[in-house]
């Protein structure tokens, strides 16, 4: 074992003596045969569960029935987390791997039965950086949020795959501003070695702007895998809405401020473009901060069919027992290879859906004053555009007023050399304009359906870093 500078009161030899006076220098290692005097579970270490017992290498044994029943003996190689004190630094979090995620049941809301768990990051118990976010503040101040980022994802597949009974989904969270960073060998080597559950990886809108390009990648090799997504906290900012076309997730989050204001017309307004969102895609909806029986009422209301909060279960343990739905993974949709990356352009996926016509520079003007029309109804709108040629008649004044007018705008920062496409995505609605100069006549292609005008956004957006 890796000791803590503990007495480990309850553990005891293979010769049945008890280990009840032994103390150890902080991570030092022993390779022992060992077994519980008190229980059938290999569970207190001075106050400590087995959960934090993990072999060397592997997964987390978990707080789990010894194999050969009660007072056999189990021999393993392992190690306890390195005890550290309340004012740990990060520092000691990543080179310790001190994060112990907690995991909150997700139901169905019909049944009460649990289809799934979300892994909540947490740090050492008792410490300075137990919770998030001073955890990730101090993880942001010395510069190693990724790292933390990928040792959180780590951690919750680590205890999920040592868990006495896997959930059938595991819904792990990703941050944005660090999606540009590549995977880490230990998340790829957990993820392809084949995981008992469907692992879901939630976005939030905030990582369209932050890192668009490295979203879609990410997005891509999580459906490359077999696993799902879900965009979280949608309904918190309203360009949520806008990215739902674009990620297209397998499940939708709402935020829990839908069910404070049922009533509202933003709650209103949210819950129509995510209905109409799932009918089209076949997404699941999730209902966030479910705390009464009014709020399970509710959350049925504005159209979720699972849902999550205290009601159902506070975040506890990895080897807290749930009345699991084994068939829950099933219910997904299954995963689609391929969907988020391309490697057409822009003006090509437009030109698929609609035919290109000769323009003139009234045609060009027109155009993008349909486009500008489209952002200004809309705060929520979000551009994507992709220019190599500035110089074509018409586009200048309207190209202005986008920038001023939109919620967010994305300039690809390597376009096509002589082609211009623009497209803006609103709340249930889309419009793209692409032009190319093959000659001395632009060719001009607009395409208004909503689907289609997600896929021209992807491809932009797969050209951008």
């Amino acid at each position: 074992m890796r000791t803590a500078d503990r007495t480990w009161h309850y553990l005891i030899d293979d010769a049945g003596a008890p280990v009840t006076a032994r103390r150890d220098p902080v991570g030092h290692r022993i390779t022992a045969p060992v077994r519980t005097a008190v229980a059938d579970r290999l569970s207190i270490l001075d106050g400590v569960g087995c959960r934090n017992l993990v072999p060397l290498p592997g997964p987390p044994i978990g707080e789990r029935p010894d194999p050969a029943g009660p007072g056999a003996t189990m021999t393993r190689a392992v190690y306890a987390p390195t005890a550290v004190a309340a004012g740990a630094t990060i520092e000691q979090v990543l080179s310790g791997r001190l994060v112990q995620p907690l995991f909150q049941p997700i139901v169905d809301l019909a049944t009460r039965r649990v289809i799934g768990l979300e892994a909540l990051a947490r740090g050492p118990a008792g410490t300075s950086l137990e919770y998030p976010d001073r955890l990730f503040t101090a993880a942001r101040e010395a510069g190693c949020l990724g790292a933390l980022d990928l040792l959180c994802s780590e951690r919750a597949l680590e205890l999920a795959i040592g868990a006495p009974q896997p959930p059938p989904l595991l819904f792990t969270n990703v941050e944005p501003a660090v999606l540009d960073q590549p995977l880490s060998p230990r998340l790829i080597e957990l993820i392809t070695g084949g995981l008992p559950f469907r692992q879901v990886v939630e976005f939030t809108e905030r990582a369209l702007p932050a890192v668009p390009g490295s979203m879609l990648r990410v997005a891509g090799q999580t459906q490359t895998w077999g696993n799902g997504l879900a965009l979280d906290d949608v309904g918190a900012d309203p360009m949520s809405l806008a990215f739902l076309p674009l990620i297209e997730p397998e499940v939708i989050k709402l935020d829990m401020s839908l069910l404070r204001n049922p009533g509202s017309d933003h709650t209103g307004a949210v819950c129509a473009v995510v209905r109409a969102e799932a009918e089209r895609t076949g997404a699941l909806v999730i209902a966030e901060g479910i705390e009464t029986a009014d709020d399970l009422a509710t959350a049925r209301l504005l159209g979720a069919r699972w849902g999550q909060g205290w009601l159902f279960g506070r975040p506890g343990g990895i080897e807290a027992a749930h009345r699991y739905d084994t068939a829950a993974a099933g219910l997904l949709r299954p995963a689609r290879p391929g969907f988020h990356e391309t490697t057409e352009n822009a003006y090509d996926c437009a030109a698929a859906v609609a035919a290109p016509t000769p323009a003139t520079a009234d045609d060009i003007a027109a155009a993008m004053t349909r486009l500008r029309d489209v952002v200004a109804a809309h705060d929520t709108a979000v551009v994507v555009m992709s220019s190599d040629d500035t110089g074509l008649p018409g586009i200048a004044p309207p190209l202005a007023e986008l920038a001023g007018r939109a919620c967010s705008v994305i300039v690809v920062d390597r376009p096509v050399p002589g082609e211009f496409v623009a497209v803006a995505i609103v709340p249930g609605d889309g419009f793209a304009v692409g032009i190319r100069r093959p000659d001395d006549t632009p060719r001009l292609v607009i395409v208004d359906h909503l689907p289609a005008v997600a896929v021209i956004a992807r491809a932009l957006l797969n050209r951008h870093r």
